[in-house]
């Protein structure tokens, strides 16, 4: 498990980063699900794994579109967002059906709108108010999120 404070939007840029790092030690891509409420830095969070994993335009929040790819050399994106689902049956128009499990990496806001059409999360990174600043609480729900949430956290002690 990961706890971390995050008093500023450099904590969060770093702490995302460092996630981004340990992406290769995966033992596939997974689905990574991030909760908090409505302005808690989800979006946040996404832009700066994006962005240092080297999308070099703008992250936008996919709050309207529900879905945005990004296309890496050897792996994609889809980050979703799915506040606006009311049902997980809306989810069959966007074809996520055709989800590559060993390409895609899954990054889905508001999961729970979503389950049962989803493959499970296999990290929940849980984001909420602290004072002026935020805390991230990350867990795994299996070994690949394991796997991944131990490089994530030996990226952070070197970083």
């Amino acid at each position: 498990m990961v706890n971390r404070e995050l008093p500023d939007d450099a904590a969060t840029r770093s702490l995302a980063s460092a996630a981004a790092a340990a992406l290769p030690r995966a033992p596939r891509p997974l689905c990574l699900s991030l909760a908090g409420t409505l302005g808690a830095g989800k979006t946040s969070f996404a832009r700066a794994f994006l962005q240092a994993l080297g999308h070099p335009g703008p992250v936008v929040s996919p709050t309207y579109t529900l879905v945005e790819p990004y296309e890496f050399e050897q792996f994609r994106v889809l980050h979703l967002d799915l506040y606006r689902i009311s049902d997980p049956e809306e989810l069959a128009f966007l074809g996520l059906r055709d989800i590559d499990r060993e390409r895609d990496w899954l990054l889905v806001e508001w999961f729970a709108n979503g389950e049962g059409w989803l493959p499970p999360p296999d990290v929940t990174l849980r984001l909420a108010y602290a004072g002026q600043g935020r805390h991230l609480q990350a867990a795994a729900a299996g070994e690949a999120g394991g796997v991944w949430l131990d490089a994530w956290q030996a990226q952070m002690a070197c970083g």
